[in-house]
């Protein structure tokens, strides 16, 4: 159940269920509250009318006793400015709400003297133009209902100011409210139903790609397969593109664990050739001292060292190792590099820039030990500025690096020839470690033809 609940496709629903209803709730109030209002006014216009006829006839001087007071069985009551009743509906048995709940006249039903309570603000003969509206209730002949009550007041002759209360039945008006309430409490249910129905529907819909997604990637990570892929739906939405994105991270982490794999099985390779070397000169010595290749030996153990310091390197570079924030001049860090090494000529400038000085000491020393591997005698370095770039150049002039090799040679473990051999040119690591020392920093490392006809290797750093 709480899964359930939990899913996208029920909160979705639950929430769009909820907005509705809160929206037809607040719709449908104000639907009633208008209609009520617009129906009670028209209530209160029927009053206003009646009280404005009775009105009109005492203004004429009519009797109470000759006042036309039950028409349409809607209760009038005349008020004196004493506020005794002085006239009223014959079936009138009960009034509340005109503040007057007499039902039977105080006066006899003759004009008689009354007080002169006039208080100057209507002259003789003159209906008020203000009318006041109350909600009441009464009993006529009998049946009791709630009214609109509307109060006119008019100056009469020797009665002073007289004021007509005149009601009009509310019955219709309840009537009409109280259906419509009716047709809201069943109509909003079926709505929501409604409503909660297509969404379920609709969304279910909309993630049903989603969960093939889901389904494949489970079904991918318990086969470890990662050379299959998730469905991409026909569409141009979200979830598309979030399929398209997935492939793409499933490409790039197939293409990582290959990269991985073979970088496991070349070091396991590099790995035997010295320790094997090693194993046998040290067996044969035990056995025969004198035949013990002392020199042998220690050069399996360097080149084992080396291999293993280059494969740590590597190891921290994939993990994503970030290279220190430091300050220094690159011209002088490739003096230091190429100092006692014969057949250079370096020509460089002073240009700052920030990073790990051993990585790139390192990178620039795995440029020149490639470049004198394949020089036939000479070998220039050059350190300059260009723009927003420092710029190295470590060129020889060997027989350069053909056009389709200059991105495979930094790969790893990768050899382009003969003479690139295991015991002449390393385990192929050099140039790889170069190109992801660059590529962290923020630079570039690429191969071309250097002047003398041999590789040039243009390493690009950004100046900080």
């Amino acid at each position: 159940m709480r899964r359930a609940l939990g899913s996208v496709r029920a909160r979705a629903t639950l929430g769009a269920t909820v907005v509705v209803a809160v929206a037809l709730v607040a719709a449908g109030t104000a639907v009633l509250l208008s209609l009520w209002s617009n129906l009670s006014g028209q209530a209160g216009t029927q009053a206003e009318r009646t009280a404005r006829a009775v009105a009109a006839d005492l203004a004429a001087g009519t009797a109470y006793d000759k006042l036309s007071l039950d028409a349409d069985d809607r209760p009038v009551q005349v008020v004196d400015a004493a506020g005794r009743l002085v006239a009223a509906s014959e079936d009138l048995e009960r009034i509340s709400g005109t503040g007057v709940s007499a039902v039977r006249p105080q006066l006899p039903a003759s004009d008689g003297a009354a007080e002169d309570d006039d208080d100057g603000s209507l002259s003789p003969g003159e209906i008020d133009e203000d009318v006041s509206f109350t909600d009441g209730s009464a009993t006529v002949e009998g049946d009791e209902a709630d009214y609109r009550f509307a109060a006119v007041r008019v100056e009469v002759d020797d009665k002073g100011t007289l004021t007509v209360h005149a009601g009009a039945p509310l019955s219709a008006e309840q009537s009409a409210v109280s259906t419509a309430l009716t047709v809201m409490l069943i109509g909003f249910p079926l709505l929501l139903g409604v409503v909660a129905g297509v969404t379920w529907l609709v969304t279910r819909r909309a993630l049903r790609p989603v969960e093939g997604i889901r389904a494949e990637m489970a079904a991918i990570t318990a086969s470890q397969d990662l050379a299959r892929r998730v469905p991409v739906p026909d569409t141009h939405d979200e979830v598309a593109r979030l399929a398209r994105t997935t492939n793409e991270t499933l490409a790039a982490l197939e293409a990582s664990v290959e990269r991985q794999r073979r970088f496991v099985a070349d070091a396991s390779h590099e790995l035997r050739s010295p320790i094997a070397s090693l194993r046998t000169q040290l067996e044969v010595g035990s056995a025969h001292p004198e035949l013990l290749d002392v020199k042998g030996a220690v050069e399996d153990t360097v080149r084992l060292q080396h291999l293993a310091a280059d494969l740590l390197l590597l190891a921290r570079l994939d993990a994503g190792e970030r290279p220190a924030d430091a300050r220094f001049d690159l011209a002088e860090l490739v003096r230091e590099q190429a100092e006692g090494r014969a057949g250079l000529t370096v020509e460089a400038g002073a240009v700052e820039v920030a990073g790990s000085r051993t990585q790139l000491g390192r990178l620039v020393a795995n440029l020149l030990d490639n470049a004198q591997r394949h020089a036939r005698s000479a070998v220039t370095v050059s350190v300059r500025r260009e723009g927003a770039r420092a710029v190295v150049e470590v060129g020889d002039d060997g027989d350069g690096v053909p056009v389709a090799d200059r991105e495979r040679v930094f790969e790893r473990f990768v050899r382009l020839d003969a003479a690139r051999s295991r015991d002449d040119g390393g385990a192929g690591l050099g140039l790889a470690i170069a190109r992801d020392v660059a590529v962290r920093h923020g630079g570039t490392l690429t191969v071309g033809e250097a002047t003398a006809g041999g590789a040039l290797f243009e390493l690009r750093l950004p100046i900080t």
